[in-house]
């Protein structure tokens, strides 16, 4: 297999696993076969023991003091928004489809990102402005009373995980090792997970016992989809430009409401549709500009 064949097959897995992750959490959810705090520890449960061999197995060819110094590539801030990420996710997709909640999501990641460009000093173009307008006009028309909109709850509880992701991704930037720094975020989610679990269970009534099956379809999204998905993206991330790579998981919306459809029956509306080329296109829009900015400096 060639360099670049090679490099196209794993950024597929990649952007596959990471639209898969909104199908599982909606087949769970929107079944009853688990409650979003439980698919959220699984989850994340699952990912940092999956991270955590890869770290080992990363090690065996590095010197050792990789692995003892993994921890340190991560931080408490970074499992934070971590911990919010996932909880909003897995919160919010007990009401909104599966479309619907990627779309909102990665809109939200990629907004947030281009919010902390400007703030940190990036000038923009009149096109990225354009962009943005057209991206945020695409939210206002996904949320409109009149049409057929999603919750309320669940539009704000997918844009706080997508800012949270955001703040997340843009942490990350500074990262050498980003498996170590994923690796030891995962883990310090733990310690939040064990205080969430108890909040919820003592503040509410017992939630059903979850069914094997969402046991099954949250350690899937955790391990294989998250740990894996992170782990191959990363690997492949030094090989494409960062408009390349911004550009790459606009794709999983898309990806995302196709496997909706496949797996969860649900419709593609032509509300969403006008609604994803609002907002995929203005961001779309926002990095072609940037990247064309670049070569021009």
């Amino acid at each position: 297999m060639t360099s670049l064949l090679r490099l196209c097959v794993l950024v597929i897995l990649a952007l596959l696993a990471f639209a898969a992750n909104s199908v599982l959490c909606r087949l769970a959810l929107n079944g009853g076969l688990i409650d979003p705090t439980q698919f959220t520890a699984w989850r994340l449960l699952s990912g940092a023991v999956t991270l955590v061999l890869l770290c080992v197995l990363s090690s065996l060819t590095k010197p050792r003091g990789d692995l003892k110094t993994a921890w340190l590539e991560g931080s408490w801030l970074s499992a934070l928004a971590l911990f919010i990420y996932a909880l909003g996710f897995s919160y919010a997709y007990v009401t909104l489809s599966t479309g619907m909640g990627a779309l909102i999501l990665f809109g939200a990641v990629q907004l947030t990102l281009i919010s902390l460009a400007i703030r940190a000093g990036q000038q923009l173009v009149w096109l990225e402005w354009l962009g943005l307008m057209i991206a945020f006009a695409g939210f206002i028309y996904l949320v409109l009373p009149t049409l057929s909109s999603p919750s309320v709850l669940g539009f704000v509880l997918m844009t706080l995980a997508g800012i949270a992701w955001g703040v997340y991704t843009w942490r990350g930037k500074v990262s050498t090792k980003p498996l170590f720094a994923t690796t030891s975020n995962f883990v310090r989610t733990l310690p939040m997970l064990l205080v969430n679990l108890l909040i919820v269970y003592i503040s509410t009534e017992p939630a059903q016992s979850a069914q094997l099956k969402g046991i099954i379809l949250a350690i899937t999204s955790g391990a294989i989809m998250s740990g894996l998905g992170y782990a191959i993206w990363y690997a492949v991330l030094p090989y494409l430009s960062a408009s390349s790579a911004a550009v790459l998981q606009l794709l999983v919306p898309i990806i995302a409401t196709i496997g909706g459809v496949f797996f969860a029956n649900e419709s593609i509306t032509l509300h969403l549709i006008i609604a994803t080329l609002g907002v995929l296109g203005g961001v779309l829009l926002v990095i072609l500009a940037r990247n064309r900015v670049r070569r021009n400096a």
